[in-house]
């Protein structure tokens, strides 16, 4: 082989290896300037509040989940058939506190988990 290959190759791969030098320092020096960066920042936050500033529980104790079964709100029309109604026209919350609080229970005779209330057999 001729010695102007060598000379090339050998140039092209200490290029590369300085360029990654090149590029991990400037990583390297990066992340050192973000430390004190951080370091600042973090002191002109306010502190965390003291124990006696936390929230505490009211006299009544804890709060209890509540569970409430649900039914939805009738979607109002419009006037028109052609007219459209505009979100703030249709109202709030999709679904409202239901009159039956009791829990629904299954009954003999009445569709299974699998839709069609027959008894399975063939």
């Amino acid at each position: 082989m001729n010695h102007e290959y060598w000379d090339i190759a050998l140039s092209n791969a200490a290029y590369g290896t300085i360029g990654a030098l090149v590029g991990g320092l400037v990583i390297a020096g990066g992340l050192i300037w973000a430390v004190p960066l951080g370091i600042r920042m973090r002191r002109g936050e306010p502190a965390p509040p003291k124990a006696h500033e936390q929230p505490s529980l009211p006299e009544s104790g804890p709060v209890r989940e509540t569970s409430e079964i649900r039914e939805p709100n009738e979607v109002p029309r419009a006037a028109n058939e052609g007219e459209r109604l505009t979100p703030h026209q249709l109202g709030g919350p999709g679904s409202k506190r239901s009159d039956r609080q009791g829990r629904p229970r299954w009954d003999s005779g009445s569709s299974g988990s699998f839709g069609s209330g027959g008894s399975g057999r063939a």
